[in-house]
């Protein structure tokens, strides 16, 4: 017989004698995962008492012994506080494939929203095919449940029973060997040869588990003859003649070399006789061990990695740009998300030609969800051409580049990465954007922008090219810093105001305050008469001068009312004031 890994449990009498009733009812009860973290508390409560033998005074022991209890009652406690929809995804749904991290990872949520997002990237991680609409990996695991629950149920749901475990988390073996009657019975040489008569049972095969290794064969046994399965680490549990004397002997039993009743001398729990030819090394006590416990893990979660134009290039981070992103909505499910990046020419490389500096940027970026899906990806030259003469003074300036991406609203990641083409220098970010949701009834606003440029375009160029928004251009100011003699331009947008039916207008007011170590330095108002207004939304475009602030710091607070509803609303973005540049 090939060598083979099998599967085998501890009888139930010990288990009967090792813990008291309602401790063993207690467990039952407990959900799969949750047994599971009680076991690793056990195996480090057990650590800490050894350490505590050696080292009376080893405080840090306990503290992790502590730590690990109170982990567990408050995720317990945050179990309990689920909404139902999300406790079933949780202790049914997923139960047997959710990782220890992840699961707790989710109790952790605190909105719904948030959950909704994390089952999402929890199906995406798995899917073979992250850009393909649809999720294979999902859709096997449902038919799974599906098919566990049609052919394993045995007065619980098939689910929930060993065989609809392991169907569910390792998918239908590649052979089956089913007793469903049990009866007349011939052992194989490492069950010690000769006949006998069992319970019903199953053996399962497995060529090969992801983490586990090839050759894999588990069993189920009923020892009830009630239809309920369960995984078994014990082969001669499933002898219905084990404790009926002179019945069912061995081959060794049978010839008088040796006595049934050695049997139940074993030392690691089972009633297993002598194999005949040496014990191979998958019966083993440890083999069995392990892999009852590998068996039962969730399987294996397959990452996709990043394209190598992100990670490779992390050490070659030469290049230091700034980079923003503001907040538009188009609709409550689709928000208008600018990207802007700038980046000092002094740390560009500039080739001459024909009396032209020239530099070359290659801008590549990426939006994915955080399961590695890719959302977006946009990639473009950047390029600034400058006459001999004025590149000193070009030096001292910026090149800045604007993409405006649709989103629905979620976290995402934004990967970024800028090469120099002429010097091969290259600049890298990596960093989380979140995208708001705007909800339908309640006053709300675009992200507070303050540029240095803000100017109607033409009617062929709405919504067309960079830093344009609608009709209008408007270019941020990446620092915040303004001169004595600029203008502060301020562009905000605000949502659902309440429309009044006779007019078709909203009613509402605009206040801007200037502040200064918490006190107005400067205030005016505005009403939406004069300002740009289409149906429920107010579009505000201003230019503040800002000769009468002295050099320092503000802040600036735009103040929104509705008068219909009361409601108001106040943006704030800090800003920063330098005396004026002498010109040549």
């Amino acid at each position: 017989m090939p060598s083979s890994l099998r599967l085998i449990v501890f009888p139930l009498v010990i288990l009967g004698l090792a813990l008291p009733p309602a401790l063993l009812r207690a467990q039952e009860a407990q959900p799969p995962q949750q047994q599971q973290d009680d076991k690793q508390d056990d195996k480090q409560s057990g650590q800490s008492g050894q350490s505590d033998q050696k080292q009376p005074d080893a405080q840090p022991t306990k503290k992790v012994q502590e730590t690990a209890k109170e982990r567990r009652r408050r995720e317990a406690q945050l179990h309990k506080e689920l909404d139902t929809p999300y406790k079933k995804w949780l202790d049914e749904d997923v139960t047997y494939i959710i990782t220890p991290e992840e699961r707790s990872a989710f109790l952790r949520l605190q909105t719904n929203e948030e959950r909704e997002q994390f089952i999402e990237q929890f199906w995406l991680r798995r899917n073979p095919d992250p850009d393909s609409p649809e999720n294979t990996f999902k859709e096997e695991h449902y038919r799974r449940i599906a098919y566990a629950n049609e052919h394993f149920a045995s007065g619980i749901p098939g689910w929930k029973t060993d065989r609809g475990r392991i169907y569910i988390m390792w998918g239908p073996a590649d052979e089956v060997d089913t007793h469903p009657s049990g009866g007349s019975y011939e052992r194989p040489a490492d069950e010690g040869g000769g006949e006998t008569s069992t319970y019903p049972f199953e053996d399962w095969r497995y060529r090969y588990l992801e983490g586990i290794g090839n050759n894999v064969e588990i069993e189920f046994v009923d020892p009830t003859m009630t239809g309920e399965y369960h995984l078994t680490m014990d082969p001669s549990e499933k002898d219905a003649l084990l404790y009926v004397p002179g019945a069912g002997l061995t081959l060794a039993e049978s010839m008088g070399m040796s006595d049934k009743t050695a049997r139940f001398n074993n030392t690691d729990g089972t009633h297993m006789a002598q194999p005949l030819g040496g014990q191979p090394e998958s019966m083993s006590e440890f083999s069995r061990l392990d892999l009852y416990a590998k068996i039962q893990q969730a399987p294996p979660v397959k990452f996709k990695d990043l394209e190598a134009v992100v990670t490779s290039r992390l050490v070659r981070n030469q290049i230091a740009f700034d980079y923003r992103w503001d907040y538009l909505r188009i609709t409550s499910d689709t928000i208008l998300v600018p990207i802007s990046i700038q980046i000092p020419n002094k740390q560009l490389s500039f080739q001459e030609k024909d009396g032209i500096q020239s530099a070359t940027m290659n801008l590549f970026a990426r939006i994915t969800t955080l399961s590695g899906r890719n959302v977006q990806t946009f990639e473009d030259p950047i390029v600034h051409d400058i006459p001999n003469s004025l590149l000193q003074q070009s030096l001292k300036g910026f090149s800045i580049y604007q993409k405006a991406v649709p989103l629905s609203p979620g976290l995402y990641r934004l990967d970024i990465v800028v090469k120099d083409v002429n010097s091969g220098n290259v600049g890298v970010v990596n960093t989380n954007l979140r995208v708001p949701r705007y909800e339908d009834d309640k006053l709300s606003s675009s992200s507070l922008i303050l540029a240095d440029q803000i100017q109607r375009v033409s009617a062929k160029d709405i919504g067309v090219g960079q830093f344009v928004l609608g009709d209008v251009k408007v270019r941020p100011k990446m620092d915040s810093t303004f001169a004595t003699n600029d203008n502060l331009g301020i562009f905000l947008q605000i949502y659902n105001l309440k429309v009044d039916e006779k007019t078709h207008k909203a009613n509402a007011s605009v206040q801007y305050r200037v502040m200064k170590d918490k006190q107005s330095v400067l205030k005016f108002d505005e009403g939406s008469e004069q300002i740009s207004q289409r149906g429920d939304e107010l579009t505000l475009e201003k230019a503040l001068a800002l000769k009468s602030l002295a050099p320092g710091k503000y802040k600036l607070e735009v103040q929104v009312t509705d008068n219909t509803t009361k409601e108001s609303i106040t943006p704030t973005a800090d800003f920063t004031v330098k005396a004026a540049t002498a010109t040549p």
